[in-house]
């Protein structure tokens, strides 16, 4: 009883807290899977929410009305669904923009596992394979390419790597156009513009060779 007590109090708290944005916004912007990189100005969610975000679960259906949303970010999410989810995560997406509107991913691109899996690599991808090991693998002693990419698909609950062909299809079969890619922080829309923080965790440019950054639009 005191379960359900506490699950219908978090619902509710919930729907005050998009109610309150919702009428403080005239630009409606959804971050999923925020962390603890809280953005001014959106509505953050997270599986595990902290003080300024909200409780949102992607593999269920989104709690918002049909065309809600102008914007949509999520950073380093998709990955931990399967293929599947990620289907689905993106359907759910699609349903809450508003035409015209934009959603912003950033992701782990598997051309990189693959391009770190050379016999000549460049100095940045010898440092990132020293501080990977160093970092996840710190007993293994052994500074290969093979230990690196292992590690990089089973760590972190990852379930699924996007290289920008697959991701360009998954978002084009749950209906998003104009698929384009991006440098880390940089856009065409203002309101796209550096909100992304996993550089913080990783560094900025161990960040750039790891993940790319791809947007796409609901179309008019």
């Amino acid at each position: 009883m005191k379960k359900t007590l506490r699950q219908l109090f978090s619902l509710l708290v919930r729907r005050l807290k998009i109610k309150r944005y919702f009428k403080s916004h005239k630009v409606r912007k959804l971050q999923i899977g925020s962390g603890n990189n809280t953005l001014k100005d959106w509505l953050n969610t997270d599986l595990n929410p902290i003080k300024e975000s909200i409780f949102l679960d992607v593999k269920r259906r989104l709690p918002f009305e049909d065309c809600a949303f102008q914007y949509i970010f999520c950073e380093h999410l998709i990955e931990h669904l399967t293929y599947q989810e990620g289907g689905f995560l993106l359907e759910e997406c699609f349903r809450v923009l508003e035409p015209g509107g934009k959603i912003r991913i950033a992701t782990p691109n598997f051309q990189f596992l693959v391009e770190l899996y050379t016999s000549t690599k460049n100095k940045l991808q010898s440092r990132y394979i020293i501080w990977a090991m160093n970092k996840f693998l710190p007993n293994t002693k052994i500074y290969e390419d093979t230990f690196v990419i292992n590690n990089f698909f089973q760590a972190w609950g990852h379930k699924f790597i996007y290289d920008f062909k697959t991701l360009k299809h998954i978002l084009n079969k749950a209906r998003f156009i104009n698929v384009v890619r991006y440098n880390m922080g940089e856009s065409s829309d203002t309101n796209l513009r550096g909100i992304e923080s996993h550089g913080k965790h990783i560094s900025d440019e161990f960040n750039k060779l790891e993940t790319m950054v791809v947007e796409a639009e609901k179309p008019i």
